[in-house]
């Protein structure tokens, strides 16, 4: 047993806890901020593989001591797997995930603090809370305890949304809540029934009562909680049909916001997603389900990111769109399709994090992200529109970069499985990506400047600058050498399947 791991999720509960006392001490909320920043992908390095049991309780199967004396009546009996104490587990996986999120979350912090005129000790509480809560439900295999960390992630986003100084953020916040008052009584519903029919929370117990026979797989009371669940996950996440207010919750944020809140909506993805297929994976129409949601959310985020006019909103479609492609590779459900999946996520994070901070530039220039009003941005700053024209060509996985090898990874695994239709309309949305780039880019970088177009700031802060480049640096290295993460998530794979 690692006694670090719960560091993982404490030491951003700390720093969260003294931002918000220090709130109205500017210089050292930007301080501290930044401090606390660098430690997010700094300790999930030194904290070692294995598993935490909260207490000291671990399983009999894990304890050669005590399960010596034991009868065989309980060495040969499921309570010789059960697990008494919450539960976090910490692999390869986990560590890319963690470390990819603490990259991002300090280049958020890093940006805002530089652009903002005063630092915000509740901003950044809510940042630094939200990300302890979604590295909780990344590492635990407790689902009760997942669905707590799942609703403080919740309130910290509604929590950023406010923050943010945009019109109508209040309306924006207020639907995703109440959403969140139907969607969450349904995840612990369905929690609720999971333990009544198991006797347990515990997902790798849950998996070895149906497994064992304690619970028959067509019961429908299983069957009742796997859709609860699944809704629950679909709310989360943003998927049909909370496409829409979720990526209005991205546009009713500032840039850097928006950028952190895709993070934390994927990390809700990966962790809930997986929790489902490991529990309900005998459940072949529940697969169905999830792959044509999966291919929807492609189909209607590229859609609609075509008809938007406000820069945000679009990003905020297209981040949708790209989670199906993710969705897809979980419910193709082979060892291929989850290492394509995994790795497709994590460059989900990055390039759309990416793009929102791109966009952010342009706001802090024009003070405005609306298409219409823009126009002839290039020669403002001409390097950084040529990081947002290769950031959007890797989104559209456009070689050598990151997406491009996630994405065709997922085409092989799709055409492997038996599944050619799902290939054929990946590489097609794509190319459909890759044309809403470049309208976009020729609309804001290229076409004349409109007459009553403002520039506001002349120059954009050096480390907003910084943070992209070394952003794009890190799409490129994965792009060209993917075994550093896919080694990892392939192996996972494995022990998932």
């Amino acid at each position: 047993m690692d006694s670090f791991i719960p560091l993982l999720v404490i030491v951003p509960i700390f720093c969260a806890i003294l931002l918000n006392l220090c709130h109205g001490k500017d210089k050292l909320v930007k301080l501290l901020a930044l401090i606390f920043g660098i430690t997010l992908p700094i300790t999930p390095i030194f904290v070692n593989y294995g598993n935490h049991f909260f207490g000291g309780y671990s399983p009999l199967f894990l304890n050669s001591s005590w399960a010596t004396n034991l009868p065989s009546t309980i060495t040969n009996s499921i309570l010789f797997n059960f697990h008494p104490a919450i539960t976090y587990v910490f692999g390869g996986m986990q560590q890319i995930f963690i470390f990819i999120l603490g990259i991002l979350t300090f280049f958020v912090i890093f940006t805002s603090l530089n652009e903002s005129k005063r630092a915000s000790g509740v901003y950044t509480f809510l940042i630094f809370m939200g990300t302890a809560a979604v590295t909780a439900v990344f590492l635990t295999d407790d689902i009760f305890h997942l669905y707590i960390f799942f609703e403080i992630s919740v309130m910290t986003q509604v929590g950023i949304i406010l923050c943010s100084n945009i019109q109508r953020k209040h309306e924006t916040a207020l639907k995703y809540m109440f959403l969140s008052n139907i969607a969450a009584p349904m995840l612990l519903l369905g929690i609720g029934l999971l333990l009544g029919l198991t006797g347990n929370v515990n997902i790798s117990d849950i998996i070895i009562a149906i497994k064992t026979g304690v619970v028959t797989p067509d019961n429908p009371v299983l069957l009742m909680a796997a859709a609860l669940i699944l809704f629950g996950w679909l709310y989360g996440s943003g998927l049909p049909p909370f496409h829409s207010i979720k990526s209005a919750m991205y546009s009713k944020a500032t840039p850097h916001a928006a950028a952190i809140l895709q993070v934390f909506t994927v990390f809700i993805f990966v962790s809930l997603g997986i929790v489902i297929i490991r529990i309900f994976a005998f459940i072949s129409l529940l697969r169905w389900i999830i792959m044509i949601i999966s291919a929807l959310a492609m189909i209607l985020g590229i859609s609609m990111a075509i008809t938007q006019h406000d820069f945000k909103r679009m990003i905020g479609y297209l981040a949708v769109g790209e989670l199906g492609y993710v969705g897809l590779g979980l419910a193709i459900g082979t060892i291929q399709s989850i290492t394509a999946c995994l790795f497709q996520a994590v460059n989900e994070i990055l390039l759309t994090g990416l793009l929102f901070i791109g966009v952010g530039t342009i706001l802090y220039k024009t003070g405005t992200t609306d298409t219409n009003k823009l126009g002839g941005m290039l020669t403002e700053n001409p390097f950084v529109a040529f990081i947002f024209l290769l950031t959007g060509f890797a989104m559209a996985g456009v070689p050598p970069f990151n997406a491009f090898q996630s994405k065709l990874l997922l085409i092989q695994s799709a055409l492997n499985a038996g599944f050619p239709e799902l290939g054929v309309l990946m590489i097609i949305l794509s190319i459909v990506t890759f044309m809403t780039f470049v309208k976009v880019f020729y609309t804001v970088y290229l076409k004349p400047q409109p007459e009553n177009m403002k520039i506001i700031n002349k120059k954009i802060p050096q480390v907003t600058v910084i943070s992209m480049v070394l952003l794009l640096i890190v799409c490129i290295m994965l792009g060209l050498f993917p075994n550093i993460v896919t080694n990892a998530f392939s192996q996972f794979a494995m022990g998932l399947l």
